[in-house]
């Protein structure tokens, strides 16, 4: 699924990961670096990493925090004019990866989901 997801957002130069820390932002507004990948339970180098590209792609930007350390993080004027768009390809290729399975197996499939992050979240991990 991911690699069809990264087929989808190739043509806004992203990948699912960049997608995940964009929409995070979109949700959460504002975030520091260091709650973006706790919030997302992904490593810090990894967080960092991508921040970087998105960065350097313009649909991100990096400034000072409150203390040296820190980097706040909030997305570009080019981000919040297309996400709009990006969200809505983003739940039709959902919708699609679904549409084959019935309601119950929809709840359950999301229920599981829930489970799992639960799980994750309890755990630290």
């Amino acid at each position: 699924m991911t690699k069809e997801l990264n087929e989808h957002l190739q043509k806004h130069d992203l990948y699912s990961s960049q997608w995940t820390i964009l929409y995070c932002l979109k949700n959460n507004g504002p975030m520091t670096q260091s709650d973006i990948w706790r919030y997302l339970l992904v490593e810090a180098p990894t967080i960092t990493r991508t921040l970087v590209k998105l960065e350097e792609s313009g649909w991100v930007m990096r400034t000072q925090g409150n203390d040296k350390r820190e980097r706040l993080v909030s997305l570009t004027e080019k981000a919040k004019n297309m996400l709009p768009i990006i969200e809505q390809e983003v739940k039709t290729f959902e919708q699609k990866m679904i549409k084959h399975l019935t309601d119950e197996e929809q709840d359950y499939f999301f229920n599981i989901l829930n489970k799992l992050g639960t799980l994750t979240i309890e755990k630290g991990e």
